[in-house]
């Protein structure tokens, strides 16, 4: 099949955020609550997220400044503090994580604003929403910027919060359909992830076995 080519030196970064997030779907989406210093709550929701190592567990986050180049409410939070809460949002949660993208002035409580209720962090002083199906309270592991205006969060998942219709506590089955997460895609648009398939990777002998490959 013919491609088209695009030669990312030679587009604008307007251009190639378009080209990313309509090719990058679905992407997952961090409900993200941290407090500031002088203990002000924020949330606010991020979609260039995702985990990327189970041992430690390490969650990522890209984070942009606000054009005047100073951190984002939640940037600048988890900076001072060194903890922050991911929570996943699922469909019914979707009007209050978008009431918490808009850039209010720092001295808002967003959650408050939504309407969300919250608990007090075990391991953190981030609050907890307790509408979200799953959550996970995180320390800073690291930062990397990657430009004077972007930069990137490591964090390490120290406890998880699943509710308990959604899991099962032995086994650690989560139910994938009921926790309804919904997922980011290009311009405006969302994605619930109720359509699903199941594809176990075979080990190389039960490919060789069913493939009629043979062995050299």
């Amino acid at each position: 099949m013919n491609s088209h080519a695009f030669d990312f030196a030679e587009l604008t970064p307007k251009e190639r955020y378009k080209l990313l997030i309509g090719t990058v779907i679905p992407r997952p989406i961090a409900l993200i609550t941290t407090l500031s210093e002088d203990g002000i709550p924020n949330a606010g929701s991020f979609s260039f997220f995702n985990i990327l190592t189970h041992d430690p567990a390490i969650r990522a986050i890209g984070i942009e400044y606000k054009p005047d180049g100073t951190p984002k409410d939640t940037a600048a939070n988890i900076l001072a503090t060194k903890e922050f809460t991911v929570h996943i949002s699922d469909h019914a949660l979707v009007d209050q994580m978008e009431i918490c993208s808009i850039k209010f002035p720092a001295d808002v409580d967003e959650l408050s604003v939504a309407g969300l209720t919250t608990v007090p962090g075990e391991t953190v002083r981030s609050p907890r929403i307790t509408a979200a199906p799953a959550a996970f309270e995180c320390h800073l592991v690291q930062t990397v910027p990657v430009t004077p205006a972007r930069v990137i969060v490591l964090g390490e998942v120290k406890r998880m919060f699943v509710r308990e219709t959604l899991v099962d506590p032995e086994t650690l089955y989560v139910d994938q359909i009921g926790i309804d997460a919904v997922g980011r895609l290009g311009g405006h648009l969302y994605a619930r992830q109720l359509d699903q398939f199941e594809r176990v990777t075979p080990t190389v002998e039960q490919f060789m076995a069913t493939s009629g490959t043979v062995e050299s």
